[in-house]
C-alpha cells in the first residue's frame, strides 16, 4: 500500500499533500484571478561540484547561459525570466572562487545559431560498457574500488558530502528553504552534477514527511546518480531506487563525455513512480570551452545552452503560461 501523506505545517508556508497517484492540487482560495507572484512558474536551479563565484555572480552567469540557449536555439529572449538559485560552495569552501582563479568563467559561446545537438541515440559508449562490467564485479565482491577512486579524485565534493554529515545535512536545508520559500508555485528544479544528488535526497525526505512541492519538471545535467556507489548510497537511505512523488516529469541530460555520466542510464536504475513518471535519458552534447579552447564536458553552462534544455525550459514556460490562460478565461466567465 503506498503512503498517503498529509500536509503539515513548515515555516510560514505548506507544501501541497504529497499522496502518490495524485498530483498536488492549486490552492485557489481567493478565487481564479490572474496568477499572483507567488503562484507563478518558476526556474529554480542548485548548482554542482567545486568551488564557485559568489552567490550573485553565479546565479546570474547560470540566468544568461538559460537566456543564451533560448535565444540561440529557439529565438526567444525572455529577459523577465522568473529564476532562482540555490548556492552551497559556501558550506565546503572558506571564500569563493575569485575572478582571477576561476579558470572556466561564464561568457558568450562564439558563433550564431542553434548549438549542436545530440543524434538522440542513448547507447551506451565503449566506456560506458568498460564501467558496467567493472560495476558487476564491484557487486559481486562488495568492493566499489573504481567508484570509491572517481568520488574521491575527481568528484571530491561527493566524497565530503558523505564523510561530512553537518556539510550534507545544511547542503540539504539550503534546497529545502528554497522549495519552501516557493511552496505552491510551478516549479522546473535543474540540478547539475552534484546537485541532483541533493534534490533527490530531498525530494525523497519531503516525501516522507508528507510534503510535495510542485516539481512539474526536473532536470538533471551531468548528474552522476548512475554511479554505484551513489545508488547504493541512496538505496540504502531512501529504499528502492525511483522517481519521486513531487515530480511529473523527470529528463537527465548528458553528454557521452561527461565522466559523471557514466555507468547505467538512469531509466534503467530508476523505477517510475506511482503515477507512472519515468526517467527520460537525453543525450546532449556540453560544448562549453574554457577561455583558452580546452573543453569541459561536465560545465553546467554548456548543459544550461543545450538545444534539449531549452526546448523544456520553454515547453515549462509555454504550458504554464496556457495553464494561467485558461484560469483567466474561467474567471471572465464566472
Amino acid at each position: 500500500m503506498l503512503p498517503i501523506c498529509h500536509a503539515e505545517p513548515l515555516g510560514s508556508v505548506r507544501y501541497m499533500p504529497c499522496e502518490a497517484g495524485a498530483e498536488p492540487a492549486i490552492d485557489d482560495a481567493q478565487g481564479p484571478s490572474l496568477r499572483p507572484m507567488h503562484d507563478r512558474p518558476l526556474i529554480l536551479g542548485i548548482h554542482g561540484l567545486a568551488n564557485k563565484p559568489p552567490k550573485e555572480e553565479k546565479q546570474a552567469w547560470w540566468a544568461e547561459a538559460i537566456r543564451e540557449g533560448l535565444r540561440r536555439n529557439l529565438g526567444e529572449d525572455p529577459r523577465d525570466l522568473s529564476f532562482d538559485f540555490v548556492y552551497w560552495a559556501d558550506l565546503r569552501y572558506d571564500a569563493p572562487l575569485s575572478e582571477d582563479s576561476n579558470r572556466e568563467p561564464y561568457y558568450p559561446a562564439r558563433g550564431r545559431g542553434p548549438f549542436p545537438s545530440a543524434d538522440g541515440v542513448c547507447a551506451p559508449t565503449l566506456t560506458d560498457r568498460l564501467y558496467r562490467i567493472v560495476e558487476w564485479a564491484q557487486e559481486k565482491t562488495g568492493r566499489l574500488v573504481l567508484d570509491d577512486f572517481i568520488i574521491e579524485h575527481r568528484l571530491d565534493d561527493l566524497w565530503g558530502y558523505y564523510e561530512d554529515a553537518a556539510f550534507r545535512e545544511s547542503a540539504r536545508n539550503r534546497l529545502r528553504e528554497a522549495l519552501e520559500q516557493h511552496a505552491g508555485r510551478p516549479l522546473l528544479l535543474a540540478a547539475h552534477s552534484m546537485g541532483s544528488l541533493i534534490a533527490y535526497d530531498v525530494l525523497r525526505q519531503l516525501e516522507r514527511d508528507g510534503r510535495c512541492p510542485r516539481i512539474e519538471h526536473f532536470v538533471t545535467l551531468g548528474a552522476p546518480l548512475g554511479l554505484a556507489e551513489i545508488k547504493h548510497r541512496l538505496a540504502e537511505e531512501h529504499g528502492a531506487l525511483r522517481v519521486p512523488y513531487a515530480v511529473a516529469r523527470w529528463s537527465n541530460l548528458g553528454d557521452r563525455e561527461d565522466v559523471a555520466t557514466v555507468g547505467t542510464t538512469l531509466a534503467e536504475a530508476y523505477a517510475p513512480n506511482a503515477t507512472g513518471v519515468g526517467v527520460i535519458d537525453r543525450p546532449v552534447l556540453n560544448t562549453y570551452r574554457r577561455p583558452r579552447g580546452s573543453v569541459n564536458h561536465h560545465k553546467s553552462y554548456g548543459y544550461l545552452r543545450t538545444p534539449e534544455f531549452s526546448e523544456a525550459v520553454a515547453a515549462f514556460l509555454d504550458r504554464e503560461e496556457a495553464v494561467a490562460s485558461v484560469e483567466m478565461s474561467d474567471a471572465r466567465s464566472a
